[in-house]
């Protein structure tokens, strides 16, 4: 493939948390000369911080960040880390009777503090908290707990006059803009510009927090003397003071370093440069200048405008318009140019024309805007744009994630109860806040259901229906079918609920773009999600047909005839897809939860596909086909992108590098779930790209047309890629399995009487796992598995490369996330050598999920079979079923009177397991020992022979163990 796409479409990971809702510290206060207000009048809010060094693999706020909603006269406050788990780190922070304007929250980062400073429709504050550098030992940084920025915010006295004041009458706040900017100066002074009753913009100046002084007011207007300064080159209509039409309706600033300029986009549609040192208006610019105007434009204010700024050392300031009209919108990017005697331009850099219709929020990068949009259905439109290099003006697609369906399909063979359960239990899908707010209604509000579990949780909303249910059901007998159908109405109810709160928590209020990490996050009103980019081939399996077409064929394969040819195939992946049904899709599932071949599952979704035809796609089918000049090679090409395959064994991860904190590199729950949940979301779109191929592959058969076939091609080939891409398939189906499979929680004594008796088994990496469990809510097997023994593996590979300087890394988000997600993959795919991931869940006491895991593997996949076989012999010792031990045990076991003239590789598992449950003597057990010493010495290992043997050769010798433990 090629090196990669300049530009490609991004997945949004946010799963579903599981944990409770978060436990907030609660602090309230009424600012003296202050009255209550309503607090209905301004919708909720959010925006982000990012801290200066968080980039930088030393510093102590590394992959640190906060994040702010307001509602009314309450703003919460968290603070994220994707390395530690964050103590004390969500507030939430009500100033009584006074709301909180939208976006009125600044939060400004100096050496020694972070000054978060408010802005409400009465009053400005300022709150001094101690910078997390200036907390920590670099100790304790390596702690998996660590305290957040907000710990101490319960010792502030909000009330301090020093640190809040009261927005003066005259000028006064202006009612109909809600526009705000808040800065430090470089004395340490906190500003607030605020938009003026009068227009124009008026700056409330606190003096510095430790230094007593005095309040001060000031109006940005221009005098005279500036009149006249101006004069020849702006325009006679907006000279003079301030009028209404000057009204700011977006504010930002930059800071300089004795100085800020304060921009105003305002109603009038220009924008406003200030120097607030100079109190000078340096720049006025009419921005209709830059769009298609109508007369009607000109004539309605420019309410709905929005501006950005983003800064670069290199490139110098850019300015990020939205220019709002009805049913359609325009960005402006400009650079800021500065020109002799103080003065300065705006150099016009793109133009980008969009046709949604509600506009929520916009970041600015020096090279990309990215949008947050409400269609008209109301949903959800994230896109983004490189307007330097993307002439043709195209956006690139970020795929959401979709709400939950709204109605569950239950067949009549299913149990209602047990189908919703397992719907909205499913991980990744609904909240716990969620389901919570739904049980408190259901209930009616006669119980309070608080801080549960996940577990407590599925008990109470089970008990919740099953009593409603009951409840309703008269004495009379009705019939099975009555029953059933009486049962699907009550959990569809309680179904609509959860939907309905799961709909409420799930909506995107602002974008937050890290411009260190170039990390994007949506903030929604309850939950954070982030944005990935996808691999080439589910970049072009998602893409919609519109954009599929536009696609550049240069930047898939350096091969543009082969580039061609896989954009064709995908073409017929999707109307295969897209032709699918429920009821065919359940095929596919169930011939590989049953351990069916896939390809006759695949035959007979072609046959259903066939004699349901009503639009000719077959033939659509067959149209593309013809045009594809190569279509095995294609095939070949789409199977490689996609198999994660290797012959190498897996390296066992080095000691992580204590000086430089990696130890806890992406080790939050946080980042946790983000990256085992981009896993989830590959192996999901990855079984449908592998079954929809599996259909179309059928359907070559079928044709059998040598002018499909590519000419004359054999049929061997056909063959071959249909047995390629059928284990695929059931590898993908298996990670995602694994991927939504929640773990067990184990008590800690028997986690700890697990790994001393493996540690004596000398089963490889038990080191790795711990019995210290960090975790607020289930975990899934895969999380369980990245947290305790992958991630070091991936951080190691990563990080402590030859002649890497890890002091000079700067830490990129799309770039990290994609190749901790490409190094993640190859420890969980099945038919690779090395075998970590069913290592971890038996030294985790997950058996019944090993016993699954190896039941979904065994039929097919041939690597690892002693290994897989020593294993399930080991779950069923330590589950009490040692009778079916001897079931992997071949039928004739023979004596053990002689060696076997075999490899390491070969050793009889199965017959090491039937001697564990024959409970065979201490002096076979010794013997066959001895055989496992002479073959592990065959190795070439001089050190330990056993350990360095692999998997299989390992659990043989663990097996013997068994034996001596069992005789």
């Amino acid at each position: 493939m090629a090196a990669g796409l300049a530009e490609r479409s991004c997945l949004e990971l946010g799963p579903a948390a599981r944990a409770p809702p978060r436990r907030w510290r609660e602090v309230a206060f009424s600012p003296p000369g202050t009255s209550p207000l309503p607090l209905g009048r301004y919708g909720d809010s959010a925006g982000g911080f990012c801290y200066r060094e968080c980039a930088q693999l030393g510093a102590a706020t590394r992959n640190r960040f906060v994040r702010w909603m307001t509602s009314g006269d309450t703003l919460e406050l968290v603070e994220e880390s994707l390395d530690n788990e964050l103590l004390n780190n969500a507030v939430r922070l009500r100033i009584q009777g006074c709301p909180l304007l939208p976006g009125g929250v600044h939060i400004c980062e100096v050496q020694s503090h972070l000054v978060v400073l408010l802005v409400t429709v009465q009053s400005v504050h300022r709150v001094v908290l101690p910078h997390p550098a200036c907390s920590y030992r670099s100790e304790l940084l390596m702690e998996s707990q660590i305290q957040s920025v907000f710990t101490d915010i319960g010792k502030i006295n909000f009330r301090d006059p020093a640190n809040y004041y009261l927005i003066p009458n005259v000028p006064g706040l202006a009612s109909n803009s809600v526009a705000s900017a808040a800065w430090l100066s470089s004395e340490g002074e906190a500003l607030f510009a605020l938009p003026s009753a009068t227009g124009g913009i008026f700056v409330i100046k606190l003096p510095p927090h430790d230094v007593p002084g005095t309040v001060s007011v000031v109006e940005l207007k221009q005098s005279s003397v500036v009149q006249r300064f101006l004069t020849g080159w702006m325009p006679t209509a907006i000279r003079g003071d301030c009028g209404p039409s000057d009204l700011p309706v977006s504010l930002s600033v930059h800071c300089l370093d004795h100085d800020a300029f304060v921009f105003a986009l305002c109603q009038d549609h220009k924008l406003r440069m200030w120097s607030y040192k100079d109190q000078m208006c340096l720049m006025v610019a009419d921005l209709l200048e830059f769009v298609p105007v109508s007369r009607d434009l000109r004539l309605a204010a420019g309410t709905g405008h929005r501006l950005r700024l983003a800064f670069s050392q290199s490139l110098g300031l850019y300015l990020g318009v939205y220019m709002h009209a009805p049913k359609r919108g325009q960005f402006c990017v400009f650079q800021l140019v500065s020109t002799e005697s103080n003065r300065y331009s705006l150099d016009h850099i793109s133009s980008l024309f969009s046709s949604q219709e509600t506009l929520v929020d916009f970041a600015l990068t020096s090279a990309e805007i990215w949008a947050l949009w409400h269609n008209e259905e109301n949903q959800t439109v994230v896109k983004y744009i490189n307007f330097e290099q993307n002439v043709a003006g195209q956006w690139n697609q970020v795929f959401v994630q979709p709400l939950p369906e709204e109605e569950v399909t239950v067949r009549h063979d299913q149990d209602p109860r047990e189908t919703y359960l397992e719907y909205l239990f499913m991980p990744g899908r609904f909240t716990n806040a969620a389901i919570q707010k739904a049980l408190q209604i259901f209930s009616q509000g006669t119980e309070r259901h608080m801080d549960l579990t996940w577990d407590e949780l599925k008990k109470e909303v089970t008990l919740a229906v099953e009593n409603e249910f009951q409840g309703s059901v008269t004495e009379y007998e009705c019939s099975p079918e009555e029953f059933w159908q009486l049962q699907v109405e009550f959990w569809s109810k309680f179904y609509a609920c959860c939907l309905q709160y799961q709909e409420a928590l799930s909506r995107p209020l602002a974008l937050h773009l890290n411009p260190y990490t170039s990390m994007v996050c949506l903030l929604k009103k309850g939950s954070l999600s982030f944005f990935v980019p996808c691999s080439l081939v589910d970049h072009l399996y998602l893409l919609s047909n519109e954009h599929l077409l536009m696609e550049d064929d240069a930047a898939i394969l350096d091969d543009l005839e082969m580039s061609r040819d896989v954009v064709c195939l995908v073409q017929c992946l999707r109307l295969i897809g897209e032709s699918i049904s429920m009821e065919m899709a359940f095929i596919m599932e169930m011939a590989c939860s049953r351990l069916q071949p896939p390809e006759k599952a695949a035959e007979q979704i072609l046959e259903d596909l066939i004699a349901n035809d009503t639009d000719n796609v077959m033939e659509e089918i067959h149209s593309k086909l013809q045009e594809i000049r190569n279509p095995i090679h294609a095939i070949g090409v789409l199977i490689r992108e996609m198999d994660y395959e290797t012959d190498a064994d897996m390296e066992r991860a080095h000691p992580l590098n204590m000086r430089l904190n990696l130890t806890q590199l992406y080790g939050s729950g946080t980042a946790v779930s983000v990256v085992c949940w981009g896993v989830c979301k590959i192996a999901t779109i990855r079984f449908l790209i592998c079954r929809d191929l599996l259909i179309l592959q059928q359907l070559l058969l079928r044709l059998g047309d040598p002018v499909v076939l590519g000419g004359g091609q054999l049929f061997q080939s056909q063959q071959d890629l249909l047995h390629r891409t059928s284990p695929l398939l059931l590898s993908y189906y298996l990670i995602r399995w694994a991927s939504q499979c929640l773990a067990s929680d184990v008590p800690v004594d028997t986690l700890e009487s697990n790994l001393q008796h493996l540690s004596v088994l000398e089963l490889a990496d038990t080191t790795a796992l711990t019995t210290h469990k960090l975790v607020s809510s289930p975990q899934t097997i895969v999380e369980l598995f990245f947290r305790e023994v992958a991630r070091k593996h991936i951080v190691s590979r990563l990080f402590l490369q030859p002649n890497a300087s890890l002091a000079e890394t700067s830490l990129n988000w799309p770039h990290l996330i994609t190749a901790i997600v490409a190094d993640f993959l190859p420890l969980l795919w099945p038919s690779n050598p090395g075998f970590l991931f069913p290592e971890c869940l038996m030294g985790s006491c997950q058996y019944t999920q090993l016993q699954e895991y190896i039941r979904l593997l065994q039929p097919w996949c041939h690597v690892n079979m002693g290994s897989c076989c020593f294993m399930m012999g080991r779950c069923y010792l330590v589950m009490g079923e040692g009778h079916k031990v001897r079931r992997l045990s071949p039928a004739s076991t023979g004596g053990l009177g002689t060696p076997p003239v075999m490899g390491a590789g070969n050793i009889s598992l199965e017959l090491c397991l039937f001697w564990a449950n024959s409970r065979t003597g201490g002096e076979q057990c010794d013997r066959l020992l001895g055989w496992l010493s002479w073959a592990g010495a065959g190795t070439g290992s001089a050190v330990s022979p056993v350990r360095q043997a692999g998997p299989v050769l390992q659990g043989a010798r663990t097996s013997c163990f068994l034996v001596c433990f069992q005789a």
